[in-house]
């Protein structure tokens, strides 16, 4: 594993020209450019506020900041899920025909959606402001929680590579699972708004757990779920350290694969 370290290390100019093609690929053939990072989330906003504030009737006086926070969030899980999934496959041409650590992948994928999400961050401190909300001294927990939410995807964004090259129907039920936890997540709806006997569902739910740390600091001025990002942060390096291992003893596997 340290030789497979060192040759990761070796590749970082490859990593580095991965994250940025990925960001110029996002919108290259649309006019406005790299200003849909900010108008993607303002536009997931104006939409889903119409469907619970105007249509449904729910939702205080704060709700859009709410909003904003969890749709900003969640747009970063699950495009980093999604492009992580594919991350190896979508690459196979340069993989077949050079030697690659193959985990670097995932993780540009990884990283790319996390300077998506520095953008997305900008849009909720234009929200705050509007709402009149001045986060206190609690936002310098805000770098911990991203550390744990990058450090989440990167695991289960190498998890799931791997296991796509194998087996290519996870890419087409991964959407239904992915939907499935936005509705299980507290990202639209307010925690109090589970149905009864079904609050266990947001307590596990990793997901749940980031959305609303971000809002305790953002929002509430308050501590984080620090017991929960702590687990999360923890099986996560967890995953991280064993898909290494994994990948650095397997990856001869993936080139026949391929």
């Amino acid at each position: 594993m340290k030789t497979y370290l060192q040759e990761m290390l070796k590749r970082k100019d490859l990593l580095i020209y991965l994250v940025k093609s990925g960001l110029k690929a996002e919108h290259r053939n649309s006019y406005l450019g790299y200003f849909w990072w900010l108008l993607d989330p303002l536009l997931n906003v104006l939409v889903y506020y119409f469907l619970v504030v105007v249509i449904l009737q729910r939702g205080d006086e704060n709700y859009p900041l709410f909003l904003v926070i969890g749709l900003v969030a969640w747009r970063c899980i699950s495009s980093t899920i999604n492009s992580s999934a594919k991350s190896i496959t979508r690459y196979s041409s340069i993989i077949n025909q050079v030697y690659l650590p193959k985990s670097l992948f995932p993780l540009s994928f990884t990283l790319t959606q996390l300077f998506n999400f520095a953008f997305g961050l900008v849009v909720v401190a234009i929200f705050l402001a509007i709402y009149g909300v001045m986060p206190d001294w609690h936002v310098f927990y805000l770098p911990g929680i991203v550390i744990v939410q990058t450090a989440f995807l990167l695991g289960l964004g190498m998890i799931l590579g791997y296991i796509t090259v194998f087996v290519r129907d996870i890419d087409n039920l991964l959407s239904y699972v992915i939907r499935i936890f936005f509705y299980a997540s507290p990202i639209i709806w307010q925690g109090g708004m589970a149905p009864e006997g079904y609050g266990w569902v947001v307590a596990i739910n990793p997901i749940a757990i980031i959305v609303e740390s971000y809002r305790d600091v953002l929002m509430h001025g308050a501590n984080p779920d620090f017991i929960g990002l702590g687990i999360i942060f923890v099986l996560s390096l967890f995953a991280i350290v064993f898909m290494l291992r994994y990948y650095s003893n397997h990856e001869h596997k993936i080139i026949k694969a391929l």
